[in-house]
């Protein structure tokens, strides 16, 4: 490692980077706040400190105002956009958190950070310092020589490029790095609104700087380029001069090198510490501040686990129901510490609670003895918290190891069972009846895990159930739901963690069984304590909302339990019809890369995509402004490709191919490893707390992303098949569910009518749309109206429409605009959505689940963009998952009612699916449909496409 090692990171171009990681999953602090922009700068700082162990550093940053350049060009960046304001938020927590870190904040007013940044490193390899400019930007490549890098940071997957002399020739394809700027003036910079030479991009002035070696040069020489861009280069000659000017880099800078200021020092503890609490950066937290000690005590410290006589409480004594078992006394009238707010034994400085600093009675209840009494008092509550701990996070195949109660806070119980099966089973008997109290509440943590755990064991829970990561998730929808990070916001408290438990994963790491019963006792019996308190801080926000309580009890707790069946049921699969498809497809594939290479001119890496990228815009040269990615290698994404396809056969090849191998290795080939070597069946997980818009999702596999909209995507479906010969499969599919939401809304009589008269709703769009009769309709015009009709849920542009359907950009804003003439509702609604939402800053469905939306008043154009398509989609899109639950939540209630063999076993999208027995079939068809239909009242009549098979595909 050098001696001296010097990292120079560019503030605003990391703060950006954030920005746009971050853009479509914002973190938001408990208070609101998005500190995306501050978490993406801190991780990338950290990074680079542990990882390069720099021995000097310092963060350059821009200030308000301009610069010398304006002076030069006063047009410079006038074009920029707004900057955002979770970026104009962040930067004064990026500052607060480099000062917090003793690093320098380098910055000079009429100067960009490029340009301290260019001076500083110039000065600094003078002295012997390795340098590293660390930046995304290309205009850096401009700094480099033996002692000065370009240090571009990891992104989306990508490891961190460090870019010396030839890597930035190579990049550029140039002799000498000062010709990055006459390359830059050339092609010029629309963020920077430097102008360049008209029609010359990055190719074309890589080329001429090639041939000609720089701007003077060529301009020198104007005469000799031919054609359009020789009359370009000859009219442009000051403004190519004045853009390389304004794309250089200021290199005296009248700002001074301190080495000994640059040098890596310790963090300012406490004012860090208060910062990242601000920030509620609990991960990070220990990252930067892994020696910060948990507690610091005056006077006699209190040991966990341990409480004096006259600190134990009496909480919420309530008619002897609230008594705790392990107090005679409950007469006192002390309380917790955390709970007067008074100063007692213990002073606590930590900024985060812990297991250590916080009074409590965990008890380990091991004898026949304690569980009779632990039960006698559970018995006696109006509501408790259990979680069960297991030797696997699978609900199916997971074994019992101990569970936990806890009816008071800072007070809980835990269990531990014995490995063998049966007497576990018979031990668990002993809470069959409490857990069957319909009169007691139960409260847990992702409950529906520890119900199929206890139904494993012959256990139904019954009467109401509260989950709090669902009652989080119908609070703040687009936050974290998990324990320790509500804990965290809510409590200021910091769980044990898993690791310290059972160690860190790989062969050492211990199972729950194996562990040391004393602290699995404190950490399980933390869970249910936790969990519990999380609960008396969520249910007064949700109360707050009364729809929204509604909401939690009526629809996402009664759906738990339909999901804990449906997914103990599974669904058999047929190995056989998987294996034969995987044939197929290895066929397909093979064959589909034959043709690819004959069209290609020769054999290469079809799924490498620098590979494919040289073959698309180096030899094919399907785009002569092909885009690169920050490696420098071709973008060839899904989206990049689909644009060309009308370009070259090879494109469609490409993207036929990139399907077949993603069908075999995602579905056909993994299918079969997720069988339970129990059930024999496929047991795939629900989702309930991911989706924002309310909609399920599902994991192993993830039935919602199976592909139907091709041959080989649906036959996938073939291989689901009933549970034995005396079963058929039912599908039961909503029938245009958002549009017909979207009729209810709107109130728009020509929808209205097509939908309850049972017309073709996307013929009588096309019928309105280019004014012929319904019997005049051609396919052609049917296909382009379904297009808009989906479409303008989601906000589609002419541009948009333009592309979906390979038709002019002119022809696409007519139909639209025809649109807007046929159906007025429409965009009455879709106006009053986007101005409501500016007042609240939510939207919310049917059944009052909200979507909220920050950035609907943003100035930043893509931001509030963004927002108002959710303003209009979000409420359509999550009604339509109230209504497929609600209908889900009946149809349950109704099998059980009936006790029919038939069984509800996946949801996917619209779409439910039934192990159907042969003698209920009809039954079962005629009340699933009434069921869906009637499930939410509308002035639209809901319909269902049904169908039965032998497999899924003949049902579908």
């Amino acid at each position: 490692m050098p001696d001296k090692k010097l990292f120079l990171l560019d503030a605003m171009a990391l703060i950006y980077r954030a920005h746009f990681a971050f853009l479509k999953a914002p973190r938001i602090t408990s208070k609101g706040l998005n500190t995306s922009c501050v978490f993406g700068f801190a991780n990338a700082l950290l990074e680079v400190i542990q990882k390069e162990k720099p021995t000097h550093i310092g963060v350059a940053f821009d200030l308000p105002g301009g610069t010398f350049r304006n002076t030069m060009f006063p047009e410079y960046k006038a074009n920029r956009q707004e900057q955002p304001e979770d970026i104009t938020i962040a930067i004064p927590y990026v500052k607060k958190l480099v000062e917090a870190m003793d690093i320098p904040c380098l910055s000079l007013k009429g100067y960009e950070a490029d340009d301290v940044i260019g001076t500083l490193a110039k000065k600094a390899a003078l002295e012997g310092f390795e340098v590293f400019m660390m930046t995304p930007d290309k205009d850096y490549g401009q700094l480099v020589e033996e002692h000065i890098y370009l240090y571009k940071p990891a992104i989306g997957g990508k490891d961190v490029e460090i870019l010396g002399v030839n890597e930035v020739c190579n990049r550029w394809g140039i002799k000498r790095v000062e010709q990055v700027v006459d390359i830059l003036g050339l092609m010029g910079d629309a963020v920077d609104n430097i102008p360049g030479i008209q029609g010359v991009g990055e190719k074309t002035a890589a080329k001429l700087i090639a041939e000609y070696d720089s701007v003077e040069n060529l301009i020198a020489n104007s005469d000799r380029v031919t054609g359009k861009l020789g009359e370009s280069v000859r009219n442009s000659k000051e403004i190519a001069l004045l853009s390389k000017e304004l794309a250089k880099i200021e290199l005296n800078v009248p700002i001074e090198f301190d080495a000994d200021r640059l040098k890596i020092m310790p963090p300012h503890t406490e004012v860090l510490s208060q910062l990242l609490d601000e920030l509620e950066f609990r991960t990070l937290r220990k990252r930067l501040l892994p020696d910060e000690p948990s507690t610091t005590t005056v006077g006699s410290v209190i040991k966990p686990g341990v409480v004096s006589a006259e600190k134990k409480s009496a909480i919420g004594a309530k008619s002897g129901q609230q008594i705790s078992m392990f107090k005679a006394d409950t007469s006192t009238n002390a309380v917790f510490p955390e709970d007067s707010g008074e100063a007692t034994t213990g002073q606590y400085a930590s900024s985060k609670d812990t297991i250590d600093t916080v009074v409590h009675e965990y008890h380990l209840i091991d004898t026949p003895e304690l569980r009779k009494s632990l039960l006698y008092y559970l018995s006696q509550q109006d509501e408790f918290c259990f979680d069960t701990e297991t030797t696997s996070v699978d609900a199916v195949d997971a074994e019992i190891v101990g569970m936990s109660f806890a009816y008071r806070k800072g007070e809980a119980y835990y269990i531990p069972f014995p490995e063998n099966q049966q007497k576990a089973y018979e031990l668990l008997q002993e809470f069959k009846e409490v857990f069957e109290n319909q009169a007691i509440m139960k409260i847990g943590q992702n409950i529906k895990y520890d119900l199929m755990i206890l139904q494993n064991y012959g256990i139904e829970v019954k009467g109401k159930m509260y989950d709090t990561m669902l009652a989080h998730y119908i609070i703040e929808p687009e936050q974290r739901h998990g324990m320790d990070y509500m804990a965290n916001v809510y409590l200021n408290y910091d769980p044990v963690s898993i690791e310290t438990l059972i160690g860190k994963k790989g062969k050492g790491q211990l199972t729950m069984r194996e562990a040391d019963i004393e602290k699995v006792k404190e950490y399980a019996a933390e869970d249910a304590d936790i969990t519990l308190q999380l609960k008396q801080v969520l249910q007064p926000r949700l109360s707050a909302s009364g729809q929204q309580e509604k909401l939690l009890m009526d629809v996402e707790m009664p759906l738990v339990e339909v999901l804990a069946d449906m997914e103990l049921s599974g669904v058999r699969v047929n190995v056989d019809t998987l294996h034969d498809m995987s044939k197929v497809l290895d066929t397909d594939i093979q064959e589909i890369q034959k043709n690819i290479y004959s069209l290609a001119g020769g054999e290469f890496n079809v799924s490498s995509p620098k590979q494919l990228g040289e073959i698309l815009f180096e030899r094919l040269k399907l785009d002569k402004n092909a885009k690169k990615t920050k490696t420098g290698q071709y973008a060839t994404g899904e989206d990049v490709l689909s644009k060309l396809e009308s370009e070259h056969e090879i494109v469609r090849k490409i993207l036929d191919f990139r399907e077949l191998v993603k069908l075999k290795s995602t579905y056909v080939d993994a299918l079969p490893t997720l069988i339970s070597k129990k059930t024999g069946r496929i047991h795939t997980s629900y989702n309930q707390a991911v989706a924002a818009t309310g909609r399920l999702s599902s994991t192993n596999p993830n039935l919602q992303n199976i592909p139907i909209r091709t041959v080989r995507g649906r036959e996938i479906r073939k291989a689901f098949i009933p549970r034995d010969e005396n079963f058929v499969i039912l599908s039961a599919d909503y029938s245009q569910i958002e549009l017909r939401i979207m009729a209810a809304f709107s109130e728009d009589e020509s929808m209205l009518n097509a939908f309850n008269e049972g017309i073709d709703i996307h013929a009588t769009t096309a019928s309105k749309v280019f004014k012929v009769s319904l019997a005049e309709v051609t396919s052609d015009m049917r296909r382009k109206a379904k297009m808009v009709n989906f479409g303008i849920i989601y906000g589609i542009s002419a541009f948009g429409l333009a592309q979906r359907l390979g038709i002019p950009r002119g022809e696409a804003k007519e139909i639209i605009d025809a649109y807007w003439m046929e159906f007025p509702k429409i965009k009455v609604f879709m106006d009053s959505a986007i101005n409501k939402a500016r007042e609240t800053k939510y939207v919310e469905t049917i059944l009052g689940r909200r979507r909220y939306l920050r950035d609907i008043n943003s100035q930043n154009l893509v931001d509030r963009g963004f927002a108002e398509r959710n303003a209009i989609n979000a409420p359509i899109q999550g009604s339509a998952a109230d209504m497929i639950k609600v209908a889900m939540i009946n149809i349950h209630e109704f099998l059980k009612q009936e006790k029919l063999h038939s069984k509800m076993i996946l949801q996917v999208h619209d779409e439910l699916v039934f192990d159907a027995h042969l003698s209920e079939v009809d039954y079962l068809k005629q009340k699933v449909d009434e069921l869906m239909c009637t499930a939410i009242p509308l002035p639209v009549k809901m319909e269902t496409g049904m169908g039965v098979g032998n497999n899924w595909l003949e049902a579908h």
